[in-house]
């Protein structure tokens, strides 16, 4: 669906909001109408042609008393789902008095099947008839939705029975989804409320595709595949998903089908992607999408898939699932932690605030490993997945498993602007458990920021796209494993530090003639024997050797840690303490896995020159992982030669000069 299209149509929705719903909800509340009707009217436009036919053989099996008819009057309709009441939707137009549209079309509802009816109870639709009905509006709304200026429907609408010239083209699953979302943004933005998620335009999940596919265009099989979205929304990936597949199958002459899988918590988006996955004629198909949390309440927690393409929420806290999971501390899901090779566990745990990692690695344990393609991930996420986290965190962790595990082939930067909803910079994360043998131990990183067209028009934030030659050239580079400015190819290794805790001694200088409180010790006599000792000790032992000193008072430990506050000061002309290290001058370095020598030659080289008595802990040595683009793609910007500065401020000050003198012959 072009751009045009959508924007008419999203027009033609949101006058109606405007001319109907106005006097009546606050414009955040008209979705509660608007997005239900939109729904139905697309199911609706399905079922007309059909609609005498599936009421003559609701009379057969009436008149046969069989109770089960769904199975039968979906057959007749030839869809996934049907209406077995009297009217269609334009048969309500009609119904001048109040009462009976109320009642005809409650009744409308209520015939719709089983399928149908957990859509419109996730919309909490009914909840809005009675205030439609008081303020004399679901005539003028019906009447609206069935105009022939707009088509809702998957089939495209033609000006001649012939159907040689299109009227409306068809409104398909991905295209619902986009009017969807600019709704909800136009609902939202007056209220200053949050638009809500970001939904994946076109041109991107497009991409994404063609990344999960092309590299194993050649090997696809008469076989069944599926594809799994954990934040599927509307359902558009999958859509787009299944297209793609299907194409690259049929030219290469093979017979595939796809089973579509997915999970949604938002119960709008999960009703719209339900209702679509019906208007594919697939009522089994609309069964696999599962509603509710994927991170907390996981509906494919025993499946695993061949394909998977996700947009999940990022900087969105996940506290709640959290605490649904027994709390941050207490998650054992085995999604989240893992073990590497010899043993070493692994919790994946971001903070709090920021999910998303999690869902990526739902993805990663539903990956195949039995089949000879394995499975392809293509999810798409905010810079915070591939930086945020020191070493040892559960970001950074997570980003160790899928290195270490050589599941990460590559990561794309999609450039600003390029979603409706946000404007921030996205990156597009490529995973494969079966990579081609060139591909093992590597990752390549594109940097496809300045490759994008510009919109004619802004829809939302999103002001520029991916044509389709762009894509085309993403996909050559990341096929071709091409090198130049903007893809570089690197080792798994060469995201990879340590973090590494450097301790320098303690040193102190005792001063034994301070005052220690007397509450220092419970027992006068023992306070008393204390103050002996170090007076004793002062005599022979050496005031800047706190080990010697301690030593010639012969006091317990537990004693000497008591007075030792009191009596000493930090000197670095002291003798060092053994094993004692002196917190304020603790220091972390990361070291980068190719460091030559590794950590030992770093400290000989950037650290014991400058600081002979240090040494690194090595019980707090953490292992990290961060991608940063910068680092490999960052152009600094040309500085101006001085000649060239010195002559512009000369100029400036001979312009000010001249305009100064001005100013002073005019006061004059």
């Amino acid at each position: 669906m072009d751009n045009q299209v959508h924007n008419q149509i999203v027009s033609f929705i949101w006058s109606i909001a405007d001319d109907c719903l106005r006097d009546v909800y606050v414009r955040g509340k008209y979705r509660d109408v608007i997005l239900p009707m939109t729904v139905i009217r697309r199911l609706d436009a399905l079922l007309e042609d059909s609609k005498e036919s599936v009421l003559d053989m609701k009379k057969k099996l009436d008149a046969a008393g069989i109770d089960n008819q769904w199975p039968a009057l979906c057959n007749v309709a030839g869809q996934a789902f049907c209406n077995a009441s009297p009217f269609r939707l334009r048969d309500l137009t009609s119904r001048a008095k109040k009462q009976t549209l109320k009642t005809d079309f409650e009744a409308y509802l209520d015939g719709f099947s089983p399928n149908v009816q957990e859509i419109l109870e996730k919309f909490k639709f009914r909840n809005q008839i009675d205030t439609m009905i008081e303020a004399d509006i679901l005539g003028a709304v019906i009447e609206k939705f069935i105009s022939s200026d707009i088509n809702l429907s998957p089939n495209p609408v033609y000006k001649d029975e012939e159907k040689n010239i299109l009227k409306h083209p068809g409104l398909d699953n991905h295209g619902m989804g986009t009017i969807f979302e600019e709704l909800i943004r136009k609902f939202n933005e007056e209220n200053n409320e949050e638009a809500g998620e970001h939904w994946t335009p076109r041109d991107v999940v497009e991409l994404m595709a063609d990344l999960i596919f092309m590299p194993i265009a050649d090997q696809i099989k008469d076989a069944t595949y599926s594809c799994y979205d954990g934040a599927c929304g509307t359902g558009g990936m999958l859509t787009v998903a299944q297209d793609r597949l299907m194409t690259l199958a049929a030219r290469r002459g093979k017979n595939v089908s796809i089973h579509l899988f997915g999970q949604e918590i938002n119960p709008e988006t999960y009703a719209i992607c339900k209702a679509d996955m019906l208007l594919k004629g697939d009522g089994d198909q609309a069964e696999h999408i599962s509603y509710g949390s994927t991170l907390s309440l996981d509906g494919n927690a025993t499946r695993q898939f061949d394909f998977m393409l996700s947009n999940p929420p990022y900087g969105k806290s996940w506290k709640t699932d959290a605490e649904k999971m027994g709390g941050k501390k207490e998650i054992l899901d085995s999604r989240f932690n893992a073990y590497l090779d010899g043993g070493e566990q692994l919790t994946m745990i971001p903070r709090t605030s920021d999910g998303q990692l999690l869902f990526l690695l739902n993805n990663v344990a539903k990956m195949k490993k039995d089949t000879p393609l394995g499975s392809r991930i293509a999810e798409v996420h905010n810079g915070s997945s591939i930086f945020t986290g020191d070493a040892g965190s559960g970001e950074s962790n997570a980003r160790r498993y899928m290195i270490e595990n050589d599941l990460v082939e590559a990561i794309i930067a999609v450039p600003e602007n390029m979603f409706y909803n946000t404007g921030i910079g996205t990156f597009i994360w490529v995973l494969s458990n079966k990579k081609e043998e060139r591909r093992k131990g590597k990752i390549q990183l594109i940097d496809a920021t300045a490759m994008k067209s510009a919109l004619r028009k802004n829809m939302g934030k999103k002001n520029c796209e991916f044509t389709e030659e762009i894509r085309k050239e993403i996909v050559r580079m990341f096929l071709a494993m091409e090198e130049s400015e903007v893809s570089i190819i690197l080792n798994n290794e060469d995201f990879g530090y340590w973090n590494v805790t450097v301790e320098r001694p303690l040193r102190l200088r005792v001063y034994p003639d301070r005052a220690i409180p007397a509450d220092t010790f419970k027992k006068s006599d023992e306070y008393d024997s204390v103050i002996v000792a170090i007076e004793k000790a002062a005599k022979t032992a050496p005031l800047d050797d706190w080990t010697a000193f301690a030593k010639a008072t012969k006091l317990k430990a537990a004693a000497l840690k008591k007075v030792r506050p009191f009596i000493t000061e930090k000197d670095p002309a002291a003798q060092p303490i053994e094993g004692d290290p002196d917190v304020d001058l603790r220091d972390t370095e990361n070291i980068p896995f190719t460091y030559e020598g590794n950590i030992d030659a770093f400290m000989k080289n950037e650290v014991l020159t400058y600081a002979p008595d240090a040494w690194v802990d090595e019980k707090k040595t953490q292992i990290g992982y961060e991608i940063s683009f910068t680092k490999y793609f960052y152009k600094p910007v040309e500085l101006r030669d001085m000649s060239d500065i010195l002559s512009g401020l000369s100029t400036l000050e001979q312009e000010a000069d001249g305009l100064l003198a001005g100013i002073m012959e005019g006061v004059q």
